[in-house]
């Protein structure tokens, strides 16, 4: 019962983050240029479906402070394209852009177009890293019961979740970062073979977005990235 409880909390909790930031993200006008400069390692942000790269502005602007040039994938929009396609227009970016040894910073249906981007991208080295919070990487039980394809895809039986479940060579590029209990993913977001699992004393699939050892594991992931490039 005091689980239950506690569960219970924490999706109220992450409910009213996400509905209050997807109103400030609504009115948001930043024009995500501004980020791109910096002379330390690329950013580059894959929001979640529905989500548009205004939901993570706290961690854009706490990274862009931090002398990081901050790229945003416009053309992603709200997520909503097929993965592949997705991470194709990624690869596009950072090959327009001569992006070289960038993080990846994604969440949730943005790690798995990272990871397929990552794919893509093996030999050429422009996405070196990525973190990933709140990723399905092993999809959702719940994703079988949407209507719409665009949340189908979450489904553990999809084509997408059983393709990139057997790409497993990039996984230990890849740090995975979420709640002990997810409303969305049930299943949780362990990664196997990732180089880093990290599982917050928290709850919740947007609200995550805000604990502090997000920004701690970007910076430090950025910085193992600056030395190897």
């Amino acid at each position: 019962m005091i689980a239950l409880l506690r569960n219970a909390g924490w999706w109220a909790r992450d409910y009213l983050y996400a509905a209050v930031w997807q109103i400030r993200a609504t009115l948001n006008r930043t024009d995500p240029r501004t980020f791109s400069d910096g002379d330390r390692t690329p950013i580059v942000i894959l929001p979640g479906v529905y989500e548009t790269w205004q939901f993570m502005y706290p961690l854009i602007t706490a990274m862009h402070d931090r002398g990081h040039p901050v790229h945003v994938v416009q053309v992603l929009h709200r997520n909503r394209r097929p993965v592949d396609e997705a991470a194709a227009r990624v690869i596009d970016y950072l090959e327009a852009n001569d992006l070289h040894g960038c993080v990846l910073l994604a969440h949730s249906k943005g790690g798995l177009v990272g990871k397929r981007a990552m794919v893509l991208d093996a030999d050429a080295g422009r996405a070196a890293r990525m973190l990933a919070v709140a990723t399905p990487f092993g999809g959702s039980r719940y994703g079988g019961l949407m209507v719409l394809p665009s949340l189908r895809i979450f489904s553990p039986r999809s084509a997408t979740i059983l393709a990139l479940a057997k790409e497993h060579e990039v996984n230990a590029r890849i740090v995975s970062i979420y709640g002990e209990f997810d409303p969305h993913i049930p299943e949780g977001s362990e990664l196997p073979g990732a180089a880093k699992n990290v599982q917050l004393d928290t709850g919740g699939h947007f609200r995550v977005l805000a604990d502090p050892r997000v920004i701690g594991e970007l910076v430090a992931l950025s910085e193992e990235s600056g030395q190897n490039r």
